[in-house]
């Protein structure tokens, strides 16, 4: 084996590992919210708001350390981000001790987010690799970093049972700690195709935005956060409403991590031969429906566990279709910070999906309407993304050639 191809090998393996402990963290938070709100006397709104809060701004951070890891590089942004996460959620222990804590728990938490989760790294791990095997290595990236959630929501569980909620944080804050060891051996290789045209990011941004098909992705993105963070944060109390025992929760969603890896390395198998944009509409096609069932049949643990594994195969598998989309029609040049607005538009549909369901509960003792929304949204994020145009921008103005005299 070649030293390039080693340096490869240990670029996936790492990124593929900070990005497990980094979304397994975060998709195991809904499992606080119980035992936080009994403790702490703090309504469901308020623990959504913080999740939301994070989410939000993990979003609005997303393009501007996505732009400082395209100028310095991903090693010394994953370091700083990954303290930020572990502070986030320590201060998550302090909720109840000073006013707005658990809100700036949130935001510290959003910031960490941003530098270890997709943006950074996948990016990163595109850049050196060949166009022809793009969509393949990131989505065997993606798929190994959804083998955290199969793990983390187990572990916290556990931990939150036998040893109380803040020694579970604790531990999750440990975890979140131990990722900016693992980025101390991240280092960036050379593009394999350098630029032939050296573009200002300004000009980048301004181009992308006006671009259509840009635009219908990033909007249909919106529905993507919307539907996951919903489930990830409220499925487990929606699950004890329905009279499911609560270490179901914590099964499903480990159970989304485990077929997350499937669904994911196959999405990005598929999005190398395949239309990526239908691939992409047919995933928030897919989701939306496998909601409608799951409200349909009566909800019990095996329900439960089928929606569960259904809801994996599609959860993470947008992020080869949308980062293969992106390098394709504008470049790897600017790829992170055109990356961080699109996923932007993901984190507002994040922010609304776990705030509007703890507001819906709080006022209605249900999450009926919540669904109701889940269902609208994905249908026209399916509609969206279908008619996206996906050529690049030189393409699309390119004047039609005069008619012979």
């Amino acid at each position: 084996m070649t030293a390039q191809r080693r340096a490869m090998l240990l670029l996936v393996l790492l990124s593929g590992l900070i990005i497990s402990l980094c979304m397994g963290l975060r998709q195991s938070l809904g499992l606080f919210m119980r035992p936080m709100t009994l403790e702490l006397g703090i309504s469901a709104a308020t623990f959504g708001f913080s999740i939301a809060l994070q989410n939000i701004v993990w979003g609005l951070s997303q393009p501007f350390v996505g732009a400082a890891a395209d100028r310095y590089g991903p090693r010394p942004v994953l370091v700083a981000t990954a303290f930020t996460y572990a502070a986030g959620l320590l201060l998550m222990i302090y909720a109840r001790s000073f006013p707005g804590a658990l809100e700036t728990a949130g935001f510290l938490a959003g910031i960490g987010t941003a530098g270890t989760g997709f943006g950074v790294l996948i990016g990163t791990v595109s850049r050196a690799t060949p166009p022809e095997k793009r969509s393949q290595t990131v989505g065997l990236v993606a798929a190994a970093g959804s083998l955290g959630t199969l793990f983390l929501a187990p572990l916290g569980q556990w931990l939150i049972n036998g040893y109380g909620w803040k020694a579970a944080m604790v531990a999750f804050a440990a975890i979140a700690a131990s990722m900016a060891v693992f980025a101390l051996a991240i280092r960036e290789q050379a593009p394999l195709l350098a630029p032939t045209v050296k573009q200002k990011l300004g000009d980048a941004v301004r181009e992308a935005m006006a671009h259509r098909g840009y635009l219908f992705m990033t909007l249909a993105f919106f529905a993507c956060g919307f539907q996951l963070v919903f489930i990830t944060t409220h499925l487990p109390a929606y699950l004890q409403l329905c009279g499911v025992a609560p270490g179901v929760g914590a099964s499903a969603l480990a159970l989304i991590g485990l077929f997350n890896t499937v669904g994911t390395y196959s999405f990005g198998l598929l999005g190398a031969r395949y239309s990526q944009k239908h691939l992409l509409a047919l995933i928030y096609l897919l989701r939306t429906l496998f909601i409608v069932v799951f409200l349909l049949v009566p909800v019990s643990a095996a329900s439960t566990l089928v929606f569960a594994a259904a809801m994996g195969l599609l959860w993470l598998g947008v992020a080869p279709l949308v980062t293969g989309i992106i390098g394709r029609v504008f470049g790897l040049v600017h790829f992170n910070t055109l990356y961080g607005i699109v996923f932007l538009s993901h984190q507002v549909g994040s922010f609304f999906g776990a705030w509007m369901g703890g507001i819906v509960y709080d006022r209605t003792g249900s999450y009926n309407v919540a669904w109701g929304a889940l269902i609208v949204i994905g249908v026209t994020a399916f509609a969206l993304q279908w008619l996206m145009d996906e050529r690049p921008p030189h393409e699309r103005v390119r004047a039609p050639a005069p008619m012979p005299a």
